[in-house]
């Protein structure tokens, strides 16, 4: 009901838009059901043509002339109005404020009303002066042509609107007032805005002559040596004018005297021919001889530079060959030849790969380890603290302390992988389940879109679980490159679908707590990203810490309270002070304020290196990260096109500091960014200072300053500011990074060169739950009938429980504990070697696919021995003895190289038995092939086959590119797992320091049973304990009142505190404390004291506690008396 009286409200706004009436208007914009804000009805005037002209376009934009204004439409008009009202006002102000100036002959504050945003004028100091004389002179000039005007100002506002504002009393209207006279002799504002933009623009001008001096005088010297070259040109052209007179004179002269000393010489010549002929021939004999010798001693001179030229000149026809190689469209066999070489597996290639399988296996186990042990170990904190405040009984810790030590994980795996009954037992229905499984993974692992829908199908508590299990354990936590690269584009699906179903604004992104968003922070603050977090963070943070002399607080209140507890500890008297004080109130003491801004000065120092330390660290920030910072902010722009820049990169700022680094940065010993001894913790005062440079950082971050409870702070806004734009450049930066196909170089042939095939590590359980999940949610997951994962789905049946998995008989059925032992059981977990379901099968020839992959081996062993220019020529032309010889020696070599294989990395049968056949013979399995092949497209005898020579020219490609990333996953690998074992060895630390707890709880309980025994009369008597208890104190309530220690007792006058007997008993535990208390004759219970909770209510600031729930006692003056009266202090 209360939406159709809205509706009707919107419909008399619009009817009174239309009837042009401003009362009118202004009526149906104040109606309650509309719920309007910030409606003026001063403004009623300026509303009405706003709104008008609002309707007006909108119509003419929708072409319907019955097209009415919507309800957030009608408010953005309002707030329009009330914005160009107040510029309105603003620039009105500003030109009255000027006017003045000029009838004052004021000039001092002229420029600051320029520069002030009321004109929004660029304006140059260095012109105040000629600011000021150009617009007094246009003010005289004014003033001489019109002696008779009135108060009033005239602006158009946005060319549209009339705005009047009366200088003398400063009303302001829409509407012309009555008898308008407008005040001429007073400059306008666009009049004032263009006398300022002529002296500025005059100004730069002039500066710009100056700027440019010695451009001018080039310019001169130009113009001079087009002056010179001008009369260079005219006597050239007088020359050339001239030419063929001045060619006759100067060709008669020198064919004279060529032709004279032509005939001198062959008179010469002729008469001496035989003489000559000799001296020739001894002249070039010797010449020879020469050039010869020395030559030849070049070269034994310079032999080593001669063989570095040759091994260059080798080299880099090399390079050149395999720049053709990657580079060429179409690669020419004999370049391909020279490098089929690369596409032989040796040991060492076998030996990285088996490496790597094993530490994969080893960091992801350790992983899950680490995971489990941080669990267990948080549920023990909680127990012993609950131990500690006699919530829980020891023996339910130490039940709990047992549990730390987990069952072997090969005792359990025995049972799944037994070679009877398990999943992996060796019987035809185990391992089609088995494989059938391997396919389902292999397909989720590679087909992020199925992943991304059951993210968003589960409840966000579930989904969250899921995450951190399940997916995370498909690919991995990312060990290597493909699995990143997989994960990554789950990560990327996964967003983009969450912000194009989910997200309504931009800024839900930053006040909701997207799945996928906490996904990857979560990820990347993990075994993977940890490392990173510590080298960014580590440094700095420590020096934080180790500063002793550092204390920051800026909280005035608290700082306050600080101070009063002092001067009550060094006087030992009731500060005449209130306790309880507001911000404000605590403000206004001067040693507060000195006290704040001294933190505040300790805080940009600590907050600057912090900074620095973020910002030159942008490599080292995980590539994951910054990947999906640039998804976020590409798929926001794309659903939001009108966000600006800044809202995007707000966002982004969200991701990267808010999320991933600030918890570190607040809580480093959470996130193991500082070495934590066990046991130990962070000093609150170290806490407190890493809070306050977090939340500057959250601030500056976010652009946002400090204002409202936080305005003591506001100090540093300025700094808040120039912040921000560091970390804008910062975040912009973060997003520019190449996507996972480049960053990776995977491509759609990078499976087809590894050794072995992707192995996950997946425990029972989560491989129910999978699949419980997939079945239930298949419906939004795989709509499509024919869609791959329905077939894999239908292929596996029903969910089978734990029990099938393990065998039977695996679990004794008459076992008691049979729920606990399957529950324990579940969490065991075996490896899956993850396959497509659509591979080559052996056997299947007619696989297009696998016909090309085994006709590509064949080619490749033909080349190796029998040289050719084209594919078609080396099949036609019969191998020689010594190729055929050649060729069995690479087969015999093949075959012990197999023979060492591992059999997972083992290739299929049918291509060993190919890779054993006689060249002539594999020759023609290839013509066979290549023929199939043919038929279906996918080479052409036209271009001689070239197209199988471009797939081997790939495959070698990506055999480098995946021996380089190979190399670089081991020593990744290998320091992921040094830091999970220091990780897993600062665990083991906790467990035993808890168990040395637990220990010397027990020993206690154990010496205190026997230091009791019981009397027949219940009194317990202590064995061996001679000395007499201590005397206890005895004070009336009047005396501790006068001492200062009792501030009040509820519902008692002063006058009858005398009635009021307290009595302070030390316990036996040093520091324990028994009172006791008699209100008014009635026997309270007594009250047990712990001098420890004193001393640290005093330090968290709290200046007074209750009592019996009546008396209000001063915390420090208490301790005093304490400190006096028992510890002598």
């Amino acid at each position: 009901m209360h939406t159709v009286t809205g509706i009707v409200a919107v419909s008399y706004i619009n009817e009174a838009i239309d009837q042009g009436n401003p009362g009118k208007t202004l009526e149906t914009l104040l109606l309650p059901t509309v719920k309007l804000h910030d409606v003026n009805p001063t403004n009623a005037r300026h509303y009405q043509d706003v709104l008008h002209d609002a309707k007006v376009q909108k119509c003419k934009e929708s072409h319907d002339e019955s097209a009415v204004l919507w309800l957030d439409e009608i408010q953005k008009g309002i707030n329009d109005a009330n914005s160009n009202i107040e510029k309105a006002a603003n620039l009105a102000l500003g030109t009255s404020m000027i006017n003045k100036c000029l009838e004052k002959h004021d000039s001092q504050p002229v420029l600051d009303i320029l520069q002030s945003p009321k004109f929004g004028l660029r304006v140059v100091p260095e012109c105040a002066e000629a600011y000021y004389k150009n617009l007094l002179e246009a003010k005289n000039l004014k003033t001489k042509e019109d002696s008779s005007e009135g108060p009033w100002l005239k602006l158009i506002m946005k060319n549209r609107y009339d705005y009047y504002y009366n200088v003398e009393t400063g009303e302001s209207t829409f509407v012309p007032p009555e008898g308008f006279i407008p005040k001429t002799s007073w400059l306008t504002s666009e009049e004032i805005q263009t006398i300022v933009g002529q002296v500025t623009a005059d100004y730069n001008r002039e500066q710009l002559w100056f700027a440019n001096e010695n451009l001018i005088l080039q310019l001169q010297a130009l113009a001079r040596g087009f002056l010179v070259r001008k009369s260079y040109e005219e006597r050239k052209g007088f020359l050339q004018k001239q030419e063929p007179s001045v060619i006759k004179i100067q060709a008669s002269w020198k064919g004279y005297k060529q032709r004279k000393s032509y005939t001198d010489r062959l008179r010469v010549l002729q008469g001496n021919v035989a003489v000559i002929v000799k001296i020739q021939s001894w002249v070039k004999m010797w010449l020879a001889r020469k050039a010869y010798k020395k030559r030849l001693q070049y070269f034994k001179d310079h032999n080593e530079e001669i063989v570095k030229i040759q091994a260059f000149l080798r080299a880099n026809k090399a390079r050149d060959d395999y720049r053709t190689l990657i580079g060429a469209e179409n690669p020419p066999l004999n370049v391909l030849r020279k490098f089929a070489y690369l596409l032989d597996q040796s040991d060492l290639d076998f030996q990285e790969e088996l490496e790597v399988t094993r530490l994969r296996e080893e960091v992801v186990t350790k992983i899950r380890s680490n995971q489990q042990l941080e669990k267990d170990l948080n549920l023990m904190d909680i127990k012993i603290g609950l131990l500690v405040k006699n919530r829980i009984s020891l023996q339910d810790v130490v039940l709990h302390s047992k549990k730390l030590n987990k069952k072997s994980k090969n005792q359990v795996e025995e049972m799944v992988t037994g070679d009877k009954q398990g999943i992996k037992g060796l019987s035809k229905e185990r391992r089609k389940q088995l494989e059938a499984y391997q396919h389902l993974f292999y397909l989720l692992q590679t087909n992020p879109m199925y992943l991304a829908k059951l993210i968003f199908q589960m409840p966000q508590n579930k989904s969250t679980k899921f995450m951190d299990t399940v997916i995370f354990t498909l690919y991995n936590y990312a060990s290597n490159q493909r699995e990143e690269y997989l994960l990554l584009k789950l990560f990327k699906t996964a967003l983009e679908e969450e912000i194009n179903s989910k997200v309504d604004q931009i800024q839900d992104i930053v006040t909701g707590n997207p799945t996928v968003i906490k996904m990857v922070v979560s990820f990347n603050r993990g075994a993977r990203g940890q490392n990173t977090l510590r080298q960014l963070l580590a440094p700095v943070v420590k020096e934080i810490m180790d500063d002793k002399s550092l204390l920051i607080n800026t909280s005035a209140v608290e700082v306050y309270k600080a101070w009063v507890n002092q001067l009550e500890m060094q006087t030992g008297e009731a500060s005449k002070l209130p306790y309880d004080v507001t911000t404000e109130q605590a403000l206004e003491h001067p040693e507060v304020v000195n006290r704040l801004e001294s933190s505040i000065q300790s805080l940009r120092t600590v907050t600057d290196k912090v900074l620095v330390s973020i910002f030159s660290s942008l490599s080292m920030m995980p590539y994951g990260m910054r990947y999906i910072a640039k998804v976020l902010k590409n798929s926001l722009h794309e659903k939001f096109p009108d966000a600006t820049e800044d809202e995007l990169l707000k966002i982004v700022g969200n991701l990267l500091y808010y999320r991933y680094m600030n918890p570190a940065i607040v809580a480093p010993d959470g996130f193991d960014i500082i070495d934590m001894t066990a046991g130990g913790q962070i000093h609150s005062d170290q806490r407190r200072n890493l809070g306050c440079v977090a939340k500057v950082l959250q601030h500056a971050a976010s652009n946002k300053l400090f204002e409202g409870e936080s305005a003591h702070l506001s100090s540093m806004n300025t700094y808040l500011s120039q912040t921000y734009q560091k970390f804008r450049n910062f975040f912009q930066t973060a997003c520019d990074v190449p996507e996972p196909e480049e960053k990776f170089n995977i491509d759609e042939y990078s499976d087809m060169v590894t050794l072995s095939k992707p192995v996950i590590y997946i425990s029972i359980e989560e491989i129910i739950n999978t699949h419980s999940l997939l079945l239930e949610h298949q419906d939004a997951i795989a709509p499509e009938q024919n869609d791959l994962l329905n077939e894999l789905l239908e292929g596996l049946g029903a969910v089978p429980d734990v029990e099938s998995f393990l065998g039977e008989g695996a679990v004794d059925p008459n076992d008691p504990n049979k729920e606990n032992t399957l529950s324990q059981l579940a969490k065991t977990e075996i490896s899956l070697s993850l396959t497509s379901k659509y591979e080559l099968q052996e056997g299947e020839d007619q696989d297009l696919k696998g016909l090309m992959i085994k006709t590509k081996r064949l080619v490749v062993d033909v080349i190796r021995t029998q040289p050719g220019d084209t594919l078609l020529e080396i099949l036609e032309t019969p191998a020689s003895a010594q190729q055929e010889s050649e060729h069995l020696k690479v087969v015999e070599k093949r075959a012990i190289l197999d023979s060492k294989t591992p059999e997972k990395m083992k290739h299929s049968q049918s291509m060993l038995e190919d890779g054993q056949l006689p060249i002539e013979q594999k020759k023609r399995k290839i013509q066979r092939n290549l023929r199939t092949l043919e038929q279906a497209g996918l080479v052409s005898s036209a271009n001689k086959y070239q197209e199988i020579i471009n797939e081997i020219a790939k495959d070698i490609r990506n055999q480098r590119r995946y021996r380089h990333h190979r190399k670089a996953e081991l020593v990744k690998l290998q320091q992921t797992l040094s830091a999970l074992q220091s990780k897993t060895a600062f665990y083991e630390d906790q467990v035993n320091y808890y168990n040395t707890y637990i220990k010397t709880c027990l020993d206690n309980l154990t010496r205190k049973n026997s230091r009791r025994s019981i009397k027949l009369d219940g009194k317990v008597e202590e064995k061996g304990s001679k000395k007499l208890k201590q005397t206890s104190l005895k004070y009336t309530a009047a005396r501790l009142h006068e001492k200062g220690v009792i501030l009040e007792i509820e519902d008692l006058q002063t006058n009858q505190f005398k009635n009021v007997m307290f009595d302070i008993t030390p316990g036996e535990e040093m520091g324990d404390f028994e009172i006791k208390a008699k209100f008014l004759g009635v026997q309270m219970e007594k009250v047990e004291l712990h001098f420890q909770d004193l001393l640290q209510m005093q330090y968290e600031g709290v200046a007074v506690m209750k009592m019996f729930d009546k008396a209000k006692v001063n915390v420090n003056l208490l301790i005093f008396l304490l400190n006096k009266k028992f510890y002598g202090k």
